[in-house]
């Protein structure tokens, strides 16, 4: 590839079956999808991989989605082996980038998930960060049931330009599916990046990113996850029986 970028430079490949999209440039990729019109944003790992292979209301919803990057050294490993040369594309960066972005490009935000706590320091910390930030939405995750109709009515009223969701997978992914159709803007799952970003939990250092290793660092801040982890060998086995 040319060092010369388009916002729309991207091929959609497959591992495993789940289609994912190797960009020479992600929030170039990201952002030109927004001046098209809009549309969702997917960050895979090996785990959603491997969900998506066995939860097919999952596997829809990244497949129908615009722009699916690889945030995950599993998935990047798997498209080596296919010969696509890709950078992982941590979701939680691409997320801030969006949000810098958006501030300084007056976009209307909105913020879907996480717990209370959390949301209410965002709602406060964002805007000081990104001055200019126009955050028309904020709600927390942890809804009644009976009171997400009106969410999702007052939501697609805003009809922001960024749509960040906080609310897990798969129920981000399929929530968001539901809800971006006829709408336009940027929709995106973020995990538990609005954790992170409220101080409430740490990122793994550079270091660690850098060679890759991010799970073993969740995995010591929540030993509970080792049986979600074990979702890795099989993966890396599926990936070398595929052919």
């Amino acid at each position: 590839m040319d060092s010369l970028t388009t916002p729309d430079d991207r091929r959609r490949c497959q591992v495993l079956g789940v289609p994912v999209d190797a960009c020479r440039d992600v929030p170039s990729a990201a952002i030109g999808l927004h001046t098209s019109g809009g549309g969702r944003v997917v960050t895979l790992n090996a785990e959603m991989t491997m969900a998506a292979r066995s939860n097919p209301e999952l596997g829809r919803a990244i497949a129908s989605a615009d722009l699916v990057i690889p945030d995950g050294a599993g998935v990047v490993w798997a498209l080596s082996r296919q010969g696509m040369k890709v950078m992982k594309t941590a979701g939680i960066e691409l997320a801030w980038t969006l949000l810098g972005y958006a501030a300084s490009h007056g976009w209307r935000v909105a913020l879907v998930g996480a717990s209370p706590e959390v949301m209410g320091i965002l709602r406060r910390s964002l805007p000081q960060t990104f001055p200019g930030l126009n955050l028309v939405m904020a709600v927390d995750g942890y809804q009644p049931e009976q009171a997400w109709p009106e969410v999702e009515a007052a939501l697609a009223g805003e009809a922001p330009d960024l749509v960040l969701i906080a609310l897990g997978v798969p129920r981000q992914e399929i929530w968001s599916q539901r809800q971006q159709i006829g709408q336009p803007g940027l929709w995106m799952g973020v995990g538990g990046s609005f954790d992170v970003w409220a101080g409430l939990k740490q990122r793994a250092p550079k270091w660690m990113c850098d060679l890759q290793i991010e799970w073993l660092y969740r995995l010591v801040q929540e030993p509970s996850r080792w049986k979600r982890m074990l979702v890795l060998p099989a993966f890396m086995w599926a990936v070398l029986r595929n052919r």
